[in-house]
């Protein structure tokens, strides 16, 4: 918060995702959840809108290739947001994701 009020954007965005993983390591979800919003602007744990929307589709139950279509992107790209949604949230399946997607109100 330091750096932001500097106005060093790019190094409290740093700092904040060391952070952000250190406290997924931890298992410190609330410091997490706090951390994930200062860095996506309301989106939990630093995820994109773009890993939003396709977290939203996993919760609806949505296969990699139906997600790709949906979105029109590469299942290459469902698969990478797929991994940097467990990452950043500290899930493991995609049914751990979809809880976490309820727990979140990303539904």
């Amino acid at each position: 918060m330091a750096l932001r009020a500097l106005g060093d954007e790019a190094s409290a965005e740093s700092d904040l995702r060391v952070a952000l993983r250190t406290f997924a390591e931890l298992g410190a979800h609330p410091d997490r959840h706090e951390v994930g919003k200062l860095l996506g602007g309301g989106l939990p744990d630093g995820l994109t809108a773009r890993e939003a929307e396709v977290l939203r589709l996993v919760a609806t139950g949505r296969s990699n290739p139906q997600i790709a279509d949906a979105l029109f992107l590469s299942q290459k790209t469902v698969a990478r947001h797929l991994s940097n949604i467990f990452a950043k949230t500290g899930v493991t399946s995609r049914t751990a994701a979809t809880a976490y997607a309820f727990e979140h109100d990303l539904t």
